[in-house]
């Protein structure tokens, strides 16, 4: 698979349990920390920025 497409396991995973999308596709780093505080705050700010890291495809900074 190439790095250009879009994972749907990733996706599905951003919209049912932000932290672990994000997680999957960022590693440990600051989006992943911003995804845990912004799913903590409202479960919609949370996937809304996991499904952001899996379309733009992100990558651990």
């Amino acid at each position: 698979m190439s790095s250009n497409n879009i994972s749907i396991v990733n996706l599905v995973l951003a919209i049912f349990l932000p932290p672990i999308g994000a997680f999957l596709q960022v590693g440990f780093s600051a989006h992943l920390f911003i995804n845990i505080v912004l799913t903590l705050l409202g479960v919609f700010p949370g996937m809304l920025h996991a499904i952001w890291l899996v379309v733009t495809n992100k990558t651990g900074d």
